[in-house]
């Protein structure tokens, strides 16, 4: 049975040269409230891929409060396997990674692999705006994603990045990614989460 959207996922952490640092990176459902810092972060990423946003069926992307309830309002009925999706597509819980002072980036957590995703995609994808990368979010977002993968039945998740993206890869092994194989510019890796 579908259980309503958690509520915030937070990791907060701890640098020794630095003491406790007061950013917590939390995993939101979507919420238009993040709406203003999440029009700039898509225009930040420009013309980059978004990965872990959902946001393929939003060509043009409308920015503005409206577009992004629109936007919020389809990434959450996509978490819900009572509704019918279309051939292709599995269910899906997106986040959007936050701190204090709002939108971060995305995580996309699959609920099921297709023959595609086995392939390229894997369980979870995440991006992080360029203007907050190097900060440790995609790997707190990731390490705060693999319990909710956990409760939703998966033993082990894949994920995926390509061969020159040596960041996603640290992210990655980091929070326990053992490495496969690479097919078609991807390396793959599995993290046990059971």
């Amino acid at each position: 049975m579908f259980q309503s959207w958690p509520s915030a996922i937070s990791g907060g952490w701890f640098r020794p040269d630095h003491g406790l640092l007061c950013r917590v990176t939390r995993l939101v459902p979507p919420d238009v409230r993040l709406c203003q810092s999440w029009a700039e972060a898509v225009s930040e990423f420009g013309a980059e891929v978004m990965h872990g946003s959902g946001l393929w069926d939003f060509d043009p992307l409308d920015v503005s409060e409206s577009g992004c309830a629109e936007v919020v309002a389809h990434l959450r009925g996509r978490g819900d396997p009572s509704v019918p999706l279309p051939d292709g597509i599995v269910h899906s819980d997106y986040f959007w990674i936050a701190d204090d002072p709002g939108f971060v980036g995305y995580l996309a957590l699959r609920h099921a692999l297709t023959p595609s995703l086995l392939e390229e995609g894997g369980h979870i994808g995440f991006s992080v705006r360029p203007s907050r990368r190097r900060q440790g979010h995609a790997s707190r977002a990731l390490a705060l994603a693999l319990p909710r993968a956990a409760e939703l039945g998966l033993e082990r998740v894949l994920l995926t990045a390509d061969e020159d993206n040596k960041a996603s890869r640290r992210t990655i092994e980091r929070n326990g990614g053992i490495y496969e194989d690479s097919r078609k510019g991807k390396r793959r890796y599995w993290i046990d989460v059971a």
